[in-house]
């Protein structure tokens, strides 16, 4: 019985997240056609100052996330009068790492000069990264205020924003990209102001919920202001460097790949890129299951209830499972017609199908990895994570890819489908190791 209660307080909890990460990727995506629309030159401008942009922004949101599982903890402790001084800390935090990536925003076109590109490519580049680097703090903010209010379990803000931040990207683009309002026409680099603009608004919108919600009066954020206290930022940047490193390492793994694949021609690495964009979104799904065993786990934990908080690793470990088998449903029967959305070369249509079985088969593995992993943060455990994903990741999965894919050393060099093997083989290995490392911390647990 205990079971099937936390699943449904982690359904509750994860179903608002989930519209919130795809929303988040739908920003992405319309960046990308809207400046499609204008030329070659500047929708490979966008991806190319994207792919810069990226790792920082993962960067910044892994150490924030270091605040829901010691905000949860406190909650269900009720010591209330403790949550809004993390807030802050993590707040102080957010700006010390954001403030000198902001000054970049002056040299970019200096940072983008190491890497050869035509000078028109590198310049609309360069512009679209200036404006997303200033609005780093604002990014900070609002992460630290959403990572804020999901520690106190409250998931919808988030989806809202996030919503409301779309609702607001798509006619910023068009204005921005193509000048209209009197405005002249920045071209893809309008990308980038419409998205900082994106990060202002839900900063504000987020500062607003913070502050006059009735669910944040017991935890009041903006009550008093508590200066930076170097033990308390210390406590959050260790917890959440492993965090964001073990990200960086999952989001890497694929560009690197990519980079690999290049010598095999475009159509090959069309079709991985169809496929790990198609397996990217999937991924939400056990994503958003995760982060609310995260939230749930420190909140059962700060009850003293540590025989629930197995309940709710258990239970999110059997939802992310069933829902795998509906995203191995749609990556084997639905994959010919989703490649057919992204391109019309029948080659790559075909490649990209196969690649979606392969996906399949890593659906199930990847969801007890990603949550095994977000129910580790609940308890505090982010180290043995980091570890344990740079050696699966790149030790194994990438190493075992790399050998059935370019060479002979096993079977005849396999291509593309040699690394999803490689995926395979390393998200397996990295729900193993997880998963003993979490059993034997719910063990430790059961003993204090």
């Amino acid at each position: 019985m205990r079971l099937f209660t936390e699943v449904k307080s982690l359904a509750k909890l994860a179903w608002p997240l989930l519209i919130a990460q795809v929303t988040q990727m739908l920003m992405s995506v319309f960046d990308t056609i809207m400046a499609g629309r204008v030329s070659a030159t500047d929708m490979a401008a966008v991806a190319i100052a994207s792919s810069v942009l990226m790792p920082i922004l993962i960067f910044i949101q892994g150490v924030l996330m270091a605040l829901p599982p010691i905000i949860s903890r406190l909650n269900g402790a009720k010591q209330f009068q403790d949550i809004p001084n993390y807030g802050h800390q993590v707040f102080w935090l957010g700006l010390m790492l954001t403030l000198p990536v902001a000054l970049l925003s002056q040299v970019t076109d200096d940072i983008l000069s190491v890497v050869p590109m035509e000078q028109e490519l590198r310049t609309i580049a360069a512009e679209y990264l200036s404006y997303m680097l200033v609005a780093m703090p604002a990014f900070a903010i609002y992460q630290t205020f959403r990572q804020y209010l999901e520690g106190l379990s409250h998931t919808k803000p988030t989806m809202a924003i996030y919503l409301i931040g779309l609702a607001i990207n798509i006619p910023a683009n068009y204005i921005f990209i193509y000048g209209k309002l009197g405005l002249p026409a920045f071209g893809g680099a309008g990308c980038g102001i419409a998205s900082a603009l994106v990060f202002i608004m839900m900063m504000f919108a987020s500062w607003l919920y913070v502050k006059y919600s009735q669910k944040t009066q017991n935890t009041p954020f903006f009550k008093q202001v508590n200066l930076p206290e170097f033990d308390k930022l210390k406590e959050v940047f260790l917890l959440g460097l492993p965090i964001a490193l073990a990200l960086l390492f999952e989001v890497s793994l694929f560009a690197v790949v990519a980079i690999l694949l290049a010598p095999l021609g475009a159509s090959v690495v069309a079709s991985h890129q169809i496929a790990l964009n198609v397996s990217g979104l999937l991924f939400m799904v056990p994503l958003s299951i995760g982060f609310a065993v995260t939230i749930r786990v420190g909140f059962l934990l700060g009850e003293k209830q540590p025989g629930y908080a197995q309940s709710a690793v258990n239970g999110g470990m059997l939802l992310g499972l069933l829902l795998a088998g509906v995203n191995a449903y749609i990556s084997i029967f639905w994959g010919h017609s989703i490649a057919t959305l992204y391109s019309e070369e029948a080659i790559v249509v075909a490649m990209a199908t196969d690649l979606l079985i392969l996906a399949a088969i890593f659906q199930f593995s990847d969801a007890a990895q990603v949550i095994a992993g977000c129910a580790l943060r609940g308890y505090k455990d982010t180290k043995a994570m980091f570890y344990i994903t740079l050696a699966t990741y790149w030790g194994v999965g990438l190493t075992s890819g790399y050998v059935l894919a370019l060479t002979n050393m096993i079977f005849p060099a396999m291509g593309a489908a040699g690394f999803w093997i490689g995926f395979i083989i390393g998200l397996t290995s990295a729900a193993i190791a997880l998963g003993v490392r979490l059993i034997l911390i719910q063990k430790q647990q059961d003993t204090i």
